[in-house]
């Protein structure tokens, strides 16, 4: 214990619950960033296959028609 006088562990357990609440604050707001994050990827996307799809059908048609396996 000498050497670690940084670390804190109080004898009144209610001193854990401001760090608890802003833990959950912090979580929920990570989650939101990440739904938010994965539906413009999802918008992007289909911008994308709508912008280019043409070029993807060609790409995979080109793609069949040289596969040796069939």
């Amino acid at each position: 214990m000498i050497m670690m006088p940084f670390l804190y562990f109080p004898e009144d357990k209610s001193e854990y619950i401001p760090a608890l609440i802003t833990l959950l604050i912090f979580a929920a707001l990570a989650v939101v960033t990440l739904y938010l994050i994965h539906r413009h990827s999802k918008k992007e996307e289909r911008e994308f296959n709508e912008k280019y799809k043409q070029d993807i059908e060609y790409a995979e048609n080109r793609d069949k028609a040289s596969d040796p396996r069939e």
